[in-house]
């Protein structure tokens, strides 16, 4: 039995790679330029790769590299050619990939490099596995589409290849990122790594023809059909005329929608959160931990890392799951939290309807401790939020908190100030000790939070014989 999953981190540049690993981290993951599913927002090029995988080694961490594009004829040369040269000059522990040409070439030109397949190739069930297992793949990066029991399933059937699961994240709106919204709203194809989340946009939604005619159900009688419904407070009308869509940064922009009895397809995916459901999934037999977010904060990295860190630590040592884990997680920016599928389908609770806009945190990111000035006592501060003396704070690392009460504040070239907001200059703020290496501030916003007694969104109990229909 596994004892201790791995924990796998997201690294959208070099910095959150470092703060990954300072917050507990055994392995991160990260985008190659051109190849990567996050290339807008990949802060790595081929020479701070080279660099992150050996800074990653020196601490005895892992280092996975991303490659799951499914690329167009014109990418395939290229990417052969630029993993020899990178491979000259670094070794990663794996490849993330999901086009089989392309793994098939993979293993042909560089038959002992480790492939991890991607979440883009949708392994939802043993026979997929088995045949990727046969192909040559050591692990599987499971579709977050399945529960804990069909996880355990392939576990069950594939006993000797490794598993990884996502834990905790943005949900896609799409079958594990199978998209075309954003191609069709801004030109920018997912599948080639320039997704605009054009399904988290506000919209605004008109419609052509505002009333229905008093004898619409006869009417849908005589002509033989029975026309989609929605519900409004406690009557149903029928989907009768043109319904568009605006979204409010492109105003006179007009996108035509369908709807069906279920709803539109447009929508705005909570967040994944399993904390609380990593003993089932290590009990299933998965191996690695893994959380989305490469276009996250450096303060999502290290604070998601802590929590998920001490929860794999507790599961480890045998002891019961500590709801002060929570604060962390909720501590960063979110849509709302649900357990994704992993209990069954979580139907309308997977949505959050009243707006795009995240869940206001209970902690907002301050700042991060850059340096430290021993002569005075004055740690140097990149503030990340407006920062004020009188403030109190919380410094935080990956084993300690620590209160601090924001005495004077001084700018860069030592003279008292009354604020300074965030952005790309420092500050002084006067402590007691020197402040440990990776430390990060942050404010507490909401007095009342009580971590032990936030419940997670669950999705309702899943059905063996036959997939969940409700809507939660």
């Amino acid at each position: 039995m596994i004892q201790k999953p791995e924990l796998l981190m997201p690294a959208g540049n070099f910095e959150k790679m470092k703060y990954a690993y300072a917050f507990g981290a055994d392995a991160t993951y990260l985008g190659i330029p051109m190849f990567s599913l996050r290339a807008r927002e990949n802060g790595f090029k081929r020479e701070t790769v080279i660099e992150a995988i050996r800074y990653a080694h020196n601490l005895g961490k892992k280092v996975y590299l991303t490659a799951n594009i499914l690329p167009h004829n014109h990418k395939v040369a290229p990417f052969i050619k630029y993993i020899g040269q990178l491979l000259e000059e670094a070794q990663p522990d794996a490849w993330i990939m999901s086009d089989p040409g392309i793994i098939m070439m993979m293993r042909e030109h560089f038959p002992d490099q480790e492939i991890h397949l991607s979440v883009q190739a949708n392994t939802v069930n043993y026979a997929t596995a088995k045949f990727w297992e046969k192909a040559g793949i050591r692990r599987i990066i499971l579709s977050r589409e399945l529960t804990i029991r069909e996880i355990k399933q392939i576990r069950d059937y594939c006993p000797d290849l490794e598993l990884e699961a996502f834990v905790h994240g943005a949900i896609c709106i799409a079958y594990s990122g199978r998209c075309l919204i954003s191609n069709y709203m801004s030109y920018r194809d997912p599948n080639q790594g320039t997704c605009s989340h054009s399904c988290r946009w506000q919209y605004k939604m008109y419609k052509k023809e505002e009333n229905q005619p008093a004898n619409w159900r006869e009417e849908a009688q005589t002509a033989g059909i029975e026309p989609a419904v929605t519900q409004q407070g406690d009557s149903y009308v029928p989907i009768r005329g043109d319904y568009y869509l605006e979204e409010v940064d492109r105003p006179g922009e007009y996108m035509q929608l369908d709807e069906d009895e279920n709803g539109t397809y447009l929508m705005n995916a909570r967040d994944l959160c399993a904390i609380e459901y990593l003993d089932e999934l290590r009990e299933a037999g998965v191996d690695s931990f893994k959380v989305e977010g490469r276009n996250k904060s450096v303060y999502y990295a290290a604070l998601i890392a802590r929590a998920y860190r001490r929860a794999i630590d507790d599961l480890a040592a045998g002891r019961p799951f500590n709801p002060e884990n929570i604060t962390d997680v909720f501590a960063a920016a979110n849509k709302g939290y649900i357990a994704g599928f992993l209990k069954g389908n979580p139907g309308r609770s997977a949505q959050k309807y009243d707006g795009t806009r995240a869940e206001q945190p209970a902690y907002r990111f301050a700042g991060i401790v850059r340096d430290y000035d021993a002569a005075r006592g004055w740690m140097k501060v990149e503030p990340r939020n407006p920062l004020r003396p009188g403030m109190e704070l919380e410094m935080l690392t990956r084993d300690t908190t620590r209160t601090l009460k924001v005495e004077a504040l001084y700018n860069i070239d030592g003279a008292p100030i009354d604020i300074i907001h965030g952005g790309l200059h420092y500050c002084y703020i006067p402590v007691s000790s020197p402040p440990e290496p990776f430390t990060i501030l942050r404010e507490k916003t909401a007095e009342d939070f009580a971590p032990e007694h936030v419940e997670l969104s669950r999705g309702c109990v899943e059905n063996a014989n036959e997939p969940c229909g409700c809507n939660g």
